[in-house]
């Protein structure tokens, strides 16, 4: 499998070992470098956690410590893994095993069941929604479609957790878990269930799990066969094992320590399934010995982006937020996170939808585009807004790619056409890759132009437009390819899960965003009982909400827009809140713990009440934009700034910035100099109505802008500079 351009590379000595070094930076180096022992990386968003893995160990295959065969990697999702199975064929270690737990397991359940039990494996269950409504009914509990969805999601996480139905309600309870009905009730739809399968030889998939475990742990013999196969372990996203996976990863292991584990705390958002950031960060109490890498350099998001995502992590609470990482952007600067309140929610999706439009008409590609939501039912208002606005969107958590009936169909014909050679008659003529296949494709129906409108025929048109956008970039990368050897690029891909991008905006939730990044990102619902949701009433469920918005922030790479609607529908009553995650982040807004009055008061600033729309203070108009707010008039409307107030404003800013070891933009960014440098205020109470100055801002820095306004020397500044 593997690709023979790797072929010479994977056999090389240690200076080609060397070469998969270059470009790392010194923390993702260390993490290349130390193969051996317990390695714990505490990697942060964007900081490249798979760049630094996917070189330790094609460092280690590369430089002979490490045999391909011997080395297991494992995540989370088929996507990851085929990213890491990618990018390790790449660097030539295609012999390298990197797989899900499930996918894992599921291979030696089927090696060693005839050995362990006997005859042929249980068939897998793949849906086993349909199991849990028959279990319902022979109980004689009518279940709806969410009750469906969320019962079959208490038995997952029973099982996970490794809870017996007889012993479920107890632990329900003691989780604090928000059932869909009466836990007694859940029990004895979780024991009907299991034994269906039973009745049927079927297992599900956490069954494969559980069955893996039991056969290693009765049977020291298979589990040394594994052992001896599997020396080395590398576990991504480590932060979000359960306790069954941590049970089958401590089997694989035994008494060895020969494992890295890679994660963040601060990005655990799936404790509703059974996963725990408590083995992540109790690794160093397990393995004292343990070297510990942080990986904090982010190269993903601009520093306004991240400034906004370590002040959201800086007001978290609990043991997660105790090793948080504080993340250093490595990008420009880019601009600042817009914050946009609407009157309703269909308001708001128009709103998305017009700045998403301005954005693809600025040169922002539609797929590197996402409007992120909290629930999937929010989706439907942006789908319609997006349409309406003729925006290509997609569903994410719709049917992969390469097993959509479009795509094999179109595979099937590209193969029939690279067989026949230099005989098909439609391809006459027709020299440069990418256009044989738009030639080919057109035969199946397919046009250079996408069909008006949205809907299930736009999303096939997406899926054949990315089939010959990745035939351009592969004949790009190959100049002399054929669609012969297109064909089996397209084959390698599948195997990995590894698709091209389909150029359509990203509708997801936040729970489905996580691994994925975007140029723009779009944040949207964000109102107190929507984020956090309402139903997470404990201190730990609301810090789990906060970091699924900082996990949704640290999507974005360079644009970033937050916004919330004040009621649901048009004409509805302003009864709505921002999230209380933007209190001290978003323009106008007072930190959490901050009492009214305080430093603020004690310099004659008056408490502001809630304000209602803020209007142009030169043509009218209702503003929303973040930077607009601050200016209190339209970008494009006339300014009356003192020129020289400003530049003297920056000039200060520069050496405040230089004494406190921060960027100039966390001191006060340029739209707030140009706020005071037109508004030129006088006295606190002036200052403080400008969006931007907070009451930390104000105490701080108050006394020195209003003299710098005066005309006068700021307090401190030393005149000897001169």
């Amino acid at each position: 499998m593997t690709p023979a351009t790797h072929s010479s590379s994977s056999t090389a000595g240690a200076d080609s070992a060397d070469a998969v070094l270059l470009g790392l930076d010194p923390e993702q180096r260390e993490v290349a470098t130390t193969l051996r022992g317990p390695v714990c990386v505490l990697a942060g968003a964007g900081t490249g956690k798979t760049r630094a893995i996917t070189h330790r160990i094609a460092y280690g295959v590369r430089s002979g410590q490490l045999m391909p065969a011997s080395v297991l990697a494992v995540t989370f999702t088929n996507r990851a893994a085929g990213e890491m199975r990618g990018r390790l064929r790449e660097l030539g270690a295609g012999g390298v095993q990197a797989r899900t737990f499930h996918s894992a397991a599921l291979r030696q359940l089927q090696y060693f069941w005839p050995k362990a039990v006997g005859g042929d494996v249980p068939r897998l269950l793949e849906r086993k929604i349909q199991f849990v409504a028959e279990a319902g009914a022979r109980c004689r509990i009518r279940l709806d479609r969410g009750e469906l969805r969320d019962v079959t999601g208490e038995i997952e996480w029973a099982k996970v957790t490794q809870t017996v139905p007889a012993d479920y309600p107890a632990a329900a309870l003691k989780s604090g878990r928000e059932a869909p009905r009466d836990l007694a009730e859940i029990a004895q739809i979780y024991g009907t269930y299991e034994q269906l399968k039973r009745d049927r030889g079927m297992i599900d998939f956490e069954d494969v799990l559980l069955l893996t475990v039991g056969i290693l742990q009765d049977r020291h013999d298979i589990a040394e066969q594994i052992r001896t196969q599997y020396q080395h372990f590398v576990v991504d996203e480590y932060q979000d094992v359960s306790p069954l996976q941590q049970r089958l990863l401590d089997l694989w292991l035994g008494e060895r320590d020969s494992l890295c584990v890679v994660g963040d705390a601060s990005q655990t958002i799936y404790s509703f399934t059974g996963a725990t950031p408590d083995h992540l960060l109790n690794f160093r109490t397990k393995y004292p010995q343990a070297t510990v890498v942080k990986l904090v350099r982010d190269y993903r998001s601009t520093p306004q982006v991240v400034h906004l995502a370590n002040g959201l992590l800086n007001q978290a609470k609990g043991r997660a937020a105790e090793h948080r990482l504080e993340l250093i952007s490595q990008r420009e600067p880019g601009p600042d996170p817009v914050y946009a309140e609407y009157p309703d929610e269909p308001a708001e999706a128009e709103g998305v939808a017009r700045r998403i439009r301005d954005l693809i008409a600025a040169g922002v590609p539609a797929g590197e585009i996402a409007v992120l939501y909290r629930i999937n039912a929010q989706s439907e208002v942006y789908e319609q807004a997006l349409a309406d606005a003729s925006v290509p969107y997609q569903l994410r958590g719709a049917e992969r790619f390469f097993e959509r009936g479009e795509v094999q169909k179109a595979i099937l014909a590209l193969r029939g056409a690279a067989r026949s050679g230099g005989n098909d008659p439609l391809l006459d003529d027709v020299v440069e890759l990418g256009s044989q296949v738009r030639a080919v494709l057109s035969s199946t129906g397919w046009t250079s132009e996408p069909p008006a409108g949205s809907g299930a025929v736009r999303d096939q048109w997406e899926s054949l437009a990315a089939l010959v956008r990745l035939a351009e970039d592969f004949a790009r990368a190959r100049p002399a390819a054929t669609l012969s050897d297109l064909t089996v690029e397209l084959d390698e891909r599948k195997a990995a899960q590894h698709a091209p991008t389909v150029q359509g905006v990203t509708l997801a939730s936040l729970h489905a965003a996580k691994g994925l990044e975007w140029d723009a990102v779009f944040l949207a619902g964000l109102t107190d009982g929507m984020m956090p949701i309402t139903y997470a009433k404990t201190d730990e469920q609301v810090e789990e909400e906060r970091r699924l918005l900082y996990v949704g922030v640290t999507r974005a790479r360079h644009h970033l827009t937050l916004s919330w609607a004040l009621s649901r529908a048009p004409g509805g009553r302003s009864s709505r809140r921002p999230s209380r995650f933007l209190n001290g982040l978003r323009p106008g807004s007072v930190a959490p713990g901050t009492k009214a009055g305080g430093a603020a008061e004690a310099l004659g600033v008056r408490k502001r009440g809630r304000r209602g729309p803020v209007l142009c203070r030169v043509c009218g108009k209702t503003l929303t934009e973040a930077g607009e707010l601050k200016l209190m008039r339209c970008e494009d409307c006339p300014s009356d700034m003192d020129e020289g107030l400003y530049e003297r404003l920056r000039d200060w800013r520069a050496v405040q910035a230089k004494e406190q070891g921060m960027p100039a933009y966390c001191v006060f960014t340029d739209k707030t100099l140009m706020a005071i440098a037109e508004a030129t205020p006088a006295e606190p109470g002036e200052l403080s109505m400008i969006s931007g100055v907070g009451g930390r801002k104000l105490e701080r820095y108050g006394a020195d802008v209003l003299a710098i306004c005066a005309g006068e020397e700021p307090e401190g500044a030393d005149s000897d500079d001169a």
